[in-house]
């Protein structure tokens, strides 16, 4: 399966643009190459630089074409292009088959394969098929695609506030307005819900996914609650970050699949949720069973629901829940007690409790 890129490392002297900036009366930019970078803009494939060569005029050109905002982690310096390439994986906490690198030169090419392998490596002659390549074509676009990089962009903005705070966490996160929404999915936001089965992995307690049309039949059913989380903060959106699958019967609701996006896990997006939701089955008064499966990623996922209540205790409840048909499945079980909302963000939900079976 191939695995599509998440960011692309641009060299910029006669890749980006034509010319070399240090030796060109200028340098300029072809409308095909401005119309992949917006494109792949579109397509939410974040861009970052990788150019040996004076900083300051560096950027003040992509400036004056019009295209800075772009980029994202821009390493514009002259130092080796492969430890470039791998700070920038390590700071968007992306697998390095996940990212690429185009350039003109063989051996900059060379190099960055030579000490990063899983990086694919393009030469600046195959920047006019990149929009056609499977790997630059995202299975599923989204309504949080043509913002993720201006997402990413407001992380680095929190992440350089939260450095700069020299108080408790929790003082931090109530600086931040954090807000969040659980809302009933709509037919628009299938896509982002099929994506983020797909996508995460550190917080998915399954690694299950669901498909486009796995998910419109659980919209259709009524004992099904597709829910999708949302997260905002004054410095802007954070997009949909994650969902919650529901059964719900008489006297047990059955969490099918919980997944959050790890960019929210610093503001206990996670634990939010899970309190909110045994919170809302006490009301209720029914028990929760929640599917899990251990993966090689997703011992935060596990720990996030031990530290919940759940646990491997047997309940006559679970005989409402068919037997699992995947392999290494476990089912997890919690007798609600109340739970006391955060004090770090707003929380706005559904009222489960009230629409109960």
């Amino acid at each position: 399966m191939t695995v599509t890129v998440k960011c692309l490392v641009w060299d910029l002297d006669n890749t980006l643009w034509q010319g070399t900036l240090l030796e060109d009366a200028e340098v300029r930019l072809s409308d095909e190459v401005r119309q992949v970078v917006t494109e792949l803009d579109a397509r939410g494939i974040l861009q970052a630089v990788s150019s040996k060569n004076d900083h300051d005029l560096a950027w003040a050109r992509l400036e004056e074409l019009g295209i800075a905002d772009y980029f994202i982690l821009p390493h514009i310096n002259w130092g080796p292009k492969s430890d470039a390439v791998r700070a920038i994986a390590e700071r968007l906490n992306f697998a390095r088959s996940a990212i690429a690198f185009i350039d003109d030169q063989p051996a900059e090419r060379a190099e960055v394969a030579h000490h990063l392998p899983e990086v694919r490596c393009y030469p600046a002659e195959d920047v006019s098929g990149l929009l056609s390549r499977p790997e630059f074509t995202p299975a599923v676009r989204t309504v949080d695609s043509r913002r993720r990089r201006e997402m990413y962009q407001a992380s680095f903005r929190r992440e350089a506030e939260r450095a700069r705070s020299d108080g408790p966490d929790e003082e931090f996160l109530r600086t931040l307005e954090l807000e969040m929404g659980i809302g009933r999915a709509t037919e628009e936001e299938l896509a982002r819900v099929e994506e983020l089965t797909l996508r995460t992995s550190q917080m998915n307690a399954t690694g299950v996914p669901y498909s486009d049309a796995e998910l419109r039949d659980l919209l259709d059913d009524p004992r099904h609650e597709v829910l999708v989380v949302t997260m905002a903060d004054r410095f802007g959106p954070h997009g949909a970050v994650g969902v919650l699958l529901l059964e719900r019967h008489p006297d047990l609701w059955h969490l099918k699949l919980l997944a959050t996006s790890c960019r929210v896990v610093s503001y206990g997006a996670g634990a939010t949720l899970l309190n909110w939701l045994v919170d809302e089955a006490h009301r209720a008064g029914v028990h929760l069973v929640a599917d899990f499966r251990p993966t090689d990623r997703n011992r935060m996922m596990e720990v996030a629901y031990r530290f919940a209540g759940f646990d491997d205790q047997s309940c006559d409840c679970r005989a409402t829940v068919p037997a699992a048909d995947t392999e290494g499945l476990q089912r997890l079980h919690l007798e609600p007690t109340a739970r006391e909302l955060p004090t770090t963000l707003r929380l706005t939900a559904p009222d489960l409790a009230k629409t109960a079976l």
